[in-house]
């Protein structure tokens, strides 16, 4: 049977450049910030589109070596899980954006060969220490993925407000 996971399937689609609900996707998003601005820390707090969309294509990354290996590499605390703008800049917007696009289509592509069982099957988390159903990851990235999503909007609003007043 496979129900569940095209369903899953449906849900990355539809955040990505679907018709949502709530009325915004990544491309949504991503579509009305101009690609000068992407490096940009709107206040102090906050993380700039570049060190976001880094860090969800890194979870990305590891999902897919879990699902390929039963395994993952990465915990939290990795230096990877949030680049700095100095470290991203160098690799240039396209780069990123490209490498996140690639992730979720490799993902897709996963997903699209497995059936609805294989969500009960285990595998070992690194960051969690512990064995746990795959339906844990792929249903936490889609919850990852949506939770950014949400502190692209606050990023982008602040973006938008500093281009009109500055």
């Amino acid at each position: 049977m496979r129900h569940l996971i095209k369903n899953i399937i449906k849900q990355y689609q539809d955040v990505q450049n679907g018709k949502l609900w709530i009325g915004s996707t990544f491309t949504s998003k991503l579509n009305q910030i101009d690609e000068g601005l992407v490096f940009t820390r709107p206040i102090a707090s906050l993380h700039s589109i570049a060190e976001i969309i880094s860090h969800l294509t890194l979870w990305r990354k590891e999902t897919i070596l879990k699902v390929q290996t039963g395994k993952g590499s990465k915990t939290d605390d990795c230096e990877e899980n949030w680049l700095t703008n100095d470290k991203l800049k160098p690799l240039g917007w396209q780069y990123i954006k490209s490498e996140y696009d690639q992730t979720l289509t490799e993902l897709i592509n996963l997903l699209e060969s497995k059936d609805d069982e294989f969500l009960d099957e285990e595998y070992y988390d690194t960051d969690f220490k512990g064995n746990y159903k795959y339906s844990f990851v792929i249903n936490g990235m889609l919850h990852h993925d949506i939770y950014h999503l949400g502190q692209l909007g606050i990023i982008i609003k602040y973006l938008k407000k500093n281009e009109t007043i500055g």
